[in-house]
């Protein structure tokens, strides 16, 4: 019996490079053997809708676009029964794509699409975002958020990590901060912030490690980074420091691991989920969904 997937793609991701590949992908999508449904996407949220829709009843979903359209594909997912969601593939073709980086999936999108057959399933963990949202790898607020997706990756590139930071701890006295209060299982935090961040990924804005080396995307936990609002020069020469080598204790910089957590702030604070916009709120619930997701990768090394 032939096996059935649902491809969802967004050509406009990447300037567009899935309309030179697409015959060949979908050449390997059918020598694997399956019967695939196609759909181009046609505005924002679409992929979201189409999965939810005709993922039912398919062996596979594949989602060929940037970041923003892998959390739609899961998104619609998430909206399906546990038991009735069909696994992931990803086939990255966006700017910066930051979970295809802590995925290890490969740059050639033909290679991608080969992995997305013929890969192993792999249960991740999924972000719920108050109610009706969710997020692959990252909901963030504040400034240095806007900066890193807004900078092309070339930029990244050429200036390197300490280049781009330095850049922005210039901005840093200018930044709009904002008054919240954090709670979750291990404690709680009020101060004015900056920036936050709730993640599961090794690769932030296209920079790796800048949440620690050791990133688990299955453990049932999120990593959160805050970063307050600097109240005296030395404030802003620690988290320069912290920002450029990530080492060290910083009373102006908060990391810590946790399952939930609860956000509440007096103004409308402006969210982004996976680089995409959230929305602006004054009161957030963060949740982890454990192993809510099969994507596909390549199989671990012997003994991992």
């Amino acid at each position: 019996m032939m096996k059935k997937m649902l491809f969802v793609l967004n050509p406009r991701s990447g300037r567009g490079q899935i309309r030179t590949r697409l015959l060949a992908i979908l050449d390997v999508f059918v020598k694997a053997g399956y019967e695939v449904s196609v759909h181009v996407t046609q505005a924002p949220g679409d992929a979201r809708r189409i999965v939810r829709r005709r993922a039912r009843g398919k062996q596979l979903v594949v989602v060929s676009g940037g970041d923003g359209t892998l959390n739609e594909a899961l998104s619609g997912l998430m909206d399906l029964d546990e038991d009735r969601r069909p696994a992931l593939g990803y086939i990255p073709s966006g700017s910066t794509n930051d979970y295809a980086a802590s995925l290890g999936l490969p740059h050639d999108m033909k290679k991608a699409a080969a992995l997305a057959v013929s890969g192993t399933d792999f249960a991740v963990d999924a972000g719920r975002f108050c109610e009706e949202r969710y997020f692959a790898y990252v909901a963030a607020f504040g400034a240095f958020t806007e900066v890193s997706y807004r900078t092309p990756q070339e930029t990244k590139n050429l200036l390197g990590h300490q280049a781009y930071m330095l850049e922005a701890v210039r901005r840093l006295t200018a930044l709009k901060s904002y008054r919240m209060r954090f709670e979750w299982e291990g404690g709680a935090l009020e101060d004015e912030f900056l920036l936050g961040m709730v993640t599961n990924t090794v690769s932030i804005g296209g920079f790796k490690g800048f949440l620690g080396r050791e990133v688990a995307l299955d453990d049932g936990k999120f990593e959160v980074l805050l970063i307050r609002r600097p109240r005296t020069p030395k404030d802003v020469a620690s988290i320069a420091s912290w920002l450029i080598t990530r080492e060290g204790e910083n009373e102006c910089v908060s990391r810590f691991s946790t399952e939930a957590l609860s956000v509440s702030c007096a103004e409308p604070v402006d969210w982004t989920l996976d680089g995409e916009y959230g929305g602006a709120r004054t009161q957030v619930a963060i949740r982890n969904c454990r192993q809510a997701v099969r994507i596909r990768r390549r199989p671990p090394k012997s003994g991992k």
